[in-house]
């Protein structure tokens, strides 16, 4: 076989088959902030490492810390970046000024017998990282940013959470300038728990709002879905 020649059936396949129009534009962008001196790689890698590495137990143990202390529920209500640090989370962080996308308007919203909130954002996918960290992959989908806000209580049934008649469905929109975090309700039979048995139930979800906490239920994965009535097709429009 010359050097020419190709084993073809030995050929590894590699790992990335692809590159999409938004990684092209991403690696752009990157680089040429880094070439203008907005910032090193060593500071995107940094900023890169502490984004993976951030989930949703701070704001879990927020709001199990709010269900025990009212001075504590009544600080993440008035002053929820306060609060935030509290719990070991400051929205400054790691760059000292935080991020374009980060450093907004924070405000958690506190469900009652009445009032149930679920969080979105219809255009794009703004999201509270520094506190929930990054979001699901259903919550960027139009599926999901277009319905829910049209048919809301259709679309928590699909996540296996129905509500009674009686109880209003307000959605909060994220945006550019600010965002949201859900304070479900202490459920019934967690009596006399520590704020670690409470951690332990309050997932993702429920800060977002398609669940609600229950002991006994501690993993953050859906259990129960159900295909949607009016699914987003391609072009934007429900089928």
């Amino acid at each position: 076989m010359s050097e020419h020649d190709h084993d073809h059936a030995r050929t590894v396949k590699p790992m990335v088959d692809e590159i999409t129009d938004f990684e092209v534009l991403e690696i752009a962008l990157r680089e040429l902030c880094i070439e203008k001196g907005l910032f090193t790689a060593e500071q995107h890698r940094h900023l890169t490492e502490y984004a993976e590495q951030i989930g949703p137990t701070p704001a879990a143990r927020l709001v199990a810390k709010a269900w025990l202390d009212p001075e504590f529920k009544a600080l993440a209500l008035n002053d929820p970046i306060a609060a935030c640090k509290q719990v070991g989370v400051d929205w400054l962080e790691p760059t000292g000024f935080g991020t374009p996308s980060d450093f907004v308007a924070f405000k958690i919203l506190e469900d009652t017998p009445t009032v149930h909130h679920v969080i979105c954002c219809a255009l794009c996918s703004c999201y509270p990282r520094p506190i929930l960290g990054n979001s699901p992959e259903w919550y960027r989908t139009p599926n999901y940013r277009r319905r829910i806000v049209r048919w809301p209580r259709q679309v928590l049934s699909e996540f296996g959470l129905e509500l009674p008649e009686g109880v209003e469905v307000r959605v909060e929109d994220s945006n550019q300038k600010h965002r949201f975090m859900v304070m479900p309700m202490r459920p019934e039979g967690t009596e006399g728990w520590s704020e670690d048995q409470l951690v332990e139930i309050i997932t993702r979800d429920c800060l977002i709002g398609v669940a609600l906490p229950k002991p006994g239920v501690t993993a953050n994965v859906i259990t129960r879905t159900r295909p949607a009535n009016n699914p987003i097709n391609s072009s934007g429009a429900a089928s």
